[in-house]
């Protein structure tokens, strides 16, 4: 049978009541679809479910063969070894008590038909970028993207039918990312993948987007999905229009009858005064009038009514992507005013800076290198997190960090109360104000931080960080797109065009750099040195 994925009725709710999924029904069959959505739709979620790592309310999960997950956040235990977590330890150690000559016949019921089980595990690593990570080695020794790619390279070795992608691409470099899309490229069964990486959404063969609680499907990657998307919101867009200038319309006739309808009950009365009719005549004049004037108004409501309905239709078809609107005078640094001063920098890790490297100004600066150089221990050192092993780190504004791993928040307070830790003196009302403006209007300032989407944890950290007094010059963004959708990149991008601050943004992400207007790019390769923006784009 072919491998195949089919959700019935599925529905999903969080502890605390609020709704996620409420009676999804989808199915996905062989070949590549790419899963996207705003933040909070539940893509993450219906991956979980479907895996089996959270169970519905309601519906049911079939999947035909076996299914591999990749989680968005990776977290393996430091201590197992590689070979461990490929999920081939004992099958491997059967292999070479073999070979030492112990023929026990639990060696070989170990084994089973997969005696090339190590050649294959290191050719998966080889054709991941990971030939060099012996499979003895522990995965404490390895960088976060590294551990990423032994997740996925204990996926491919297992060869499951239905493999499930979260996100593959956060804390990888370029070089792992083409890895990674040589590997989704391909793979023969049923894969699906969260992700907000362009590139790897163009590997798809569709799109399936979670909306509103369903799911609408459109044929090709992601670049004709933004086509058609484009296309329908250009007439989503004329039939507003059209719907607006019926309402109008509309309007002014249920006027135009009430005025007609006003004329005659005082044409009405002016006859009657006046005495002019017999008095039955006139009644039965009046009542007449007033039933086909009623009759008119009634018509004329009702059409008002439906095209009201027709406007309110057209107008959900509308997509409202909100951006977030920063206006904070307080982070503004003038141009040659210094910022940042690193002389003689050597860092826990071992990456250095030599001689003297300093920051002026709102200088925007883009800090790229291989996974494992270094670049978030020289973030952590500049923040002040981290001693450096010699020379000096020092920032002549404040500064203000936001990590990978998005941990400044409480998540046992709301998004309004996490942000009064970074500014107690400001009152409830200007703190509610500011949010406003990173898009948590109302209620959503009172969601606990536990709560959020990845892409809403983030919109909350940047809030507390940007919103903290004193005012942040100098801001710190460790691989900022990570658990973004594309729409949260286009408000963080919008967020970071209005800072008027200096920025320092590791990343591998360099279409999202070159957005932010990056003024100097700087490669971490054992030292930090000064590149042309080409030379950032692949960093050996």
């Amino acid at each position: 049978m072919h491998p195949s994925l089919t959700c019935t009725s599925l529905t999903f709710a969080w502890p605390d009541g609020t709704p996620v999924l409420d009676g999804l029904d989808l199915a996905f069959g062989p070949g590549r679809t790419g899963l996207v959505g705003a933040n909070g739709a539940g893509k993450s979620t219906l991956l979980k479910l479907v895996a089996g790592e959270l169970t519905p309310a309601g519906g049911t999960v079939r999947v035909t063969g076996e299914i591999g997950h990749l989680p968005q956040n990776v977290t393996l235990d430091t201590a197992l070894r590689v070979d461990e977590t490929l999920g081939i330890a004992a099958r491997r150690a059967a292999l070479h008590a073999i070979e030492a000559g112990d023929a026990s016949e639990e060696h070989f019921e170990t084994i089973g038909d997969d005696w090339d089980v190590e050649e294959r595990a290191l050719a998966t690593l080889g054709e991941l970028g990971l030939a060099h990570i012996a499979l003895d080695r522990t995965v404490g020794e390895v960088s976060g993207g590294e551990s990423v790619l032994l997740r996925l390279a204990a996926l491919l070795l297992r060869r499951p039918d239905v493999l499930l992608l979260d996100e593959p691409t956060n804390n990888l470099d370029l070089y792992a990312r083409r890895r990674l899309y040589a590997a989704v490229a391909s793979w023969p069964g049923v894969l699906v993948v969260v992700s907000h990486d362009r590139e790897l959404l163009d590997l798809v063969d569709r799109i399936a987007e979670l909306r509103a609680g369903g799911v609408t499907w459109y044929g090709g990657n992601f670049s004709a999905y933004e086509e058609s998307l484009a296309a329908e919101q250009e007439a989503a867009e004329r039939t507003v229009r059209v719907a607006e200038a019926d309402l109008r319309k509309q309007k002014r006739e249920l006027s135009d009858a009430r005025a007609t309808l006003a004329r005659r009950k005082r044409y009405g009365q002016k006859m009657n005064d006046q005495k002019r009719e017999p008095k039955i005549v006139m009644g039965a004049r009046r009542r007449a009038a007033q039933e086909s004037a009623g009759k008119h108004r009634i018509l004329h409501e009702e059409r008002l009514a439906e095209a009201k309905e027709r406007l309110d239709d057209a107008a959900e078809a509308v997509r409202d992507d909100d951006e977030i609107r920063v206006d904070l005078p307080y982070t503004a640094v003038p141009p040659g005013r210094g910022v940042l001063v690193l002389r003689d920098l050597e860092t826990a890790h071992g990456a250095r800076v030599a001689g003297g490297l300093e920051l002026r100004g709102p200088e925007r600066v883009a800090l790229v290198g291989r996974n494992g150089s270094g670049k978030t221990t020289l973030l952590r050192t500049i923040a002040g997190e981290l001693a450096p092993v010699s020379g000096e780190a020092r920032a002549l504004v404040p500064l203000r960090f936001l990590p990978q791993r998005l941990d400044v928040l409480d998540g046992g307070l709301t998004v309004a109360e996490n942000v009064a830790r970074f500014a107690p003196g400001a009152t409830d009302n200007r703190i509610r104000a500011r949010l406003a403006r990173f898009l948590f209007r109302g209620a959503r300032a009172d969601q606990k931080a536990a709560t959020l989407s990845g892409g809403e944890r983030f919109r909350a950290t940047l809030a507390a960080l940007m919103l903290a007094e004193p005012a942040p010059q100098l801001l710190l963004l460790d691989e900022p797109t990570n658990n973004l959708d594309l729409a949260s990149v286009r408000q963080l991008t919008s967020a970071l065009a209005s800072y008027e601050g200096a920025l320092i943004v590791a990343g591998h992400d360099v279409p999202f750099l070159e957005s932010l207007g990056i003024t100097r790019w700087l490669l971490l390769d054992g030292e930090v040195r000064e590149v042309t923006a080409e030379e950032a784009g692949f960093p050996l």
